[in-house]
């Protein structure tokens, strides 16, 4: 079998049962074939929120997602959710992982978990392999497609997929603004910025909400599986934990926050977590351009200053959060520890567009 990118060995805290979990899956997968006996367990480095291993038989390649230890912000972390929304997406939305079965019997590995088919492919991190082969206009193609893979989950019909129990109504933008706002101050720590200028700024410049859509919350190159024998088509999409139906433009927004640009600020650049700053990329400005043009609509200025804003400081309070649990003791992953100066520099980021100077 050969190596997949990313999959490391476990760490000590967070090392689970391997043979339970594969008893388990024997008795109640959905497709229990070529599970037979342990298999080896990887960690994949990436991703800080929930945890996600590699499970790994002679003919056959599984992935667990399980919650993380310590303090959980209320409503994050819900496996079953996950699960589900997953499953009731397969028939409408061919690039979700299969899922093979959710366990909510924490005595099997210690947490609820669940369990997917691992989706072959590349999956993009803060650069191109040169691997790839991929030359500005093979780039810029890949990057066209990731821009129109999020125009066709928009498009998705959360009826008849039967998500639509998913749409809380109306005020979805100020629900996610006062959501935020209050997870930022209950997992603010002394030693990073408070962000409440940010906060106020937001509360006093919510647009109206745009009609709902089926929004994934988190998309973003490494969130995304690229085809073995084509690394400009995407064929996977992970990570399903903040999906809903709400503003598309919220969407749009969060994924503009990962969005590095060759021209951004060095130590911007210096922490993206994709390649979007490569030569053949579209800039944020065409991104936008692309997306809008696709699905026929207008966004005024003012209202996507919100939406970049709104990503950014959604993104900062993820990484407080992540450094919560460190700066509490609750994980010893140094990697955590660093989150500090991500939640720092996006309060600097989101003063400096704010103040129009970035």
């Amino acid at each position: 079998m050969t190596d997949v990118p990313g999959a490391a060995a476990v760490r000590d805290e967070d090392a689970f049962d391997a043979g339970r979990a594969a008893h388990w899956l024997r008795e109640n997968a959905s497709d229990a074939t070529g599970l037979d006996g342990d298999p080896e367990v990887r960690q994949f480095a990436g991703g800080a929120s929930n945890l996600t291993y590699l499970l790994r038989w002679p003919t056959r390649d599984l992935v667990l997602r399980r919650p993380p230890s310590g303090t959980k912000a209320k409503g994050a972390h819900d496996m079953r959710r996950e699960h589900d929304l997953q499953a009731a997406l397969a028939p409408v939305f061919p690039l979700v992982p299969t899922m093979v079965g959710y366990c909510g019997d924490e005595d099997v590995i210690g947490s609820d978990f669940y369990v997917m088919q691992r989706v072959e492919g590349t999956i993009l991190r803060k650069d191109v392999p040169a691997a790839l082969g991929l030359d500005e206009q093979g780039v810029r193609t890949l990057c066209e497609n990731a821009v129109d893979v999020l125009v066709a989950l928009h498009d998705i019909d959360v009826v008849a997929a039967g998500l639509d129990a998913l749409d809380r109504g109306p005020g979805y933008v100020e629900r996610q603004v006062g959501g935020w706002a209050g997870r930022m101050r209950r997992a603010h720590t002394p030693d990073v910025p408070d962000h409440e200028a940010t906060m106020a700024w937001l509360e006093a410049h919510r647009p109206a909400d745009r009609p709902h859509t089926l929004i994934h919350n988190d998309f973003r190159f490494d969130n995304l599986v690229l085809a073995p024998d084509d690394p400009t088509r995407v064929v996977g999409v992970l990570d399903w934990e903040l999906a809903t139906v709400g503003d598309p433009l919220m969407d749009l927004g969060s994924a503009l926050a990962y969005w590095v640009q060759a021209d951004d600020d060095p130590t911007f650049v210096e922490l993206r977590l994709q390649p979007t700053h490569t030569p053949g990329m579209l800039t944020r400005a065409e991104v936008v351009e692309r997306y809008t043009a696709a699905r026929g609509i207008e966004v005024d200025p003012e209202d996507l200053l919100f939406y970049e804003v709104f990503g950014l400081f959604r993104l900062a309070v993820i990484a407080q959060q992540i450094y919560y649990r460190f700066h509490h003791g609750q994980t010893t992953n140094p990697a955590y520890g660093a989150f500090r100066h991500v939640v720092a520099h996006l309060d600097q980021r989101c003063a400096r567009l704010l103040a129009g100077r970035a």
